[in-house]
């Protein structure tokens, strides 16, 4: 297993363990010397990170540090100043726009809102990627439309509802389900517990763990539920700094005492989401 640790300011120093940073051929998603910007705001400023494939990776940080700016860069709606991402090996900026969009299929997004489009029934929202990319019997389309909405645990009426007449764990999962419209081999996650209930998120949660499982997916999730760093995530990568300050297991994370990352991840709601998942344990 590796770690990285990069220097920031006064605290740390590289530390590599291992094999020091995380490349090699597992990588399906490479992040080097990437900056962003809007206007004179610089978000990110020489920031690296490895995705490997398989694995569920946490995106965190405070407020402003560009997490959700980061998983957008990557996918391609926002442009960066300068450096290269790579997904599956190729530089997404040097595909001509037909061969971007083929290549885009091999990916699922579910954004923090669900971003249903609100005329459209649950089936309908899930047959929208379908129309896009694909060229298949209307039959046939419906009834891979009813696989996904079972898929994430909705009932089949759910897909003739529209968005606003479902709750909002409902709409989370038929947010999912189209992302998964495609057969995706990644799924991009943006803060995908927020405004759930406990006990919805933590199923939530349990869900995305049995997709990843089942079809083999890598998951890159924004987020700033603890409960789900301990529950389901591989690694973490802590945003700080205009950079990936570290990048490790959970249990790397605990041994640190950078001041951010010491409060984050011992403060009192990582006690309870950490005794939490001692007790699921036992």
């Amino acid at each position: 297993m590796r770690f990285s640790v990069f220097s920031s300011g006064s605290w740390g120093s590289e530390l590599a363990l291992n094999g020091g940073h995380a490349g090699g051929e597992d990588a399906v998603i490479k992040v080097t010397g990437l900056k962003t910007a809007f206007g004179k705001q610089v978000i990110h400023d020489g920031l690296d990170l490895v995705v490997r494939s398989g694995e569920v990776l946490a995106i965190v940080g405070g407020s402003g540090t560009g997490k959700s700016v980061l998983l957008r860069t990557i996918i391609g709606l926002n442009k960066p100043v300068a450096g290269h991402v790579e997904v599956f090996g190729n530089d997404l900026r040097r595909l001509r726009p037909a061969a971007r969009r083929q290549f885009e299929r091999r990916w699922g997004v579910l954004f923090q809102d669900g971003a249903l489009f609100g005329s459209l029934t649950v089936a309908q929202n899930i047959q929208v990627p379908m129309l896009e990319s694909l060229d298949m019997p209307e039959r046939l389309m419906n009834e891979l439309t009813a696989v996904k909405i079972g898929a994430v645990g909705l009932p089949p009426e759910a897909g003739c509802k529209y968005p606003s007449e479902l709750s909002g764990g409902m709409r989370k999962r038929a947010g999912l389900a189209r992302a998964l419209a495609l057969d995706p081999e990644i799924l991009f996650l943006d803060e995908p517990t927020a405004g759930l209930d406990p006990i919805g998120a933590a199923q939530f949660d349990q869900l995305i763990r049995r997709l990843q499982q089942s079809l083999h997916l890598t998951v890159v999730m924004v987020t700033h539920d603890l409960d789900s760093l301990f529950a389901i995530c591989d690694r973490i990568a802590v945003l700080a700094d205009q950079r990936v300050l570290l990048a490790g297991p959970l249990d790397h994370m605990l041994e640190q005492d950078h001041p951010w990352i010491r409060e984050y991840f011992h403060g009192p709601r990582a006690r309870a989401a950490g005794a939490s998942r001692a007790r699921a344990a036992t």
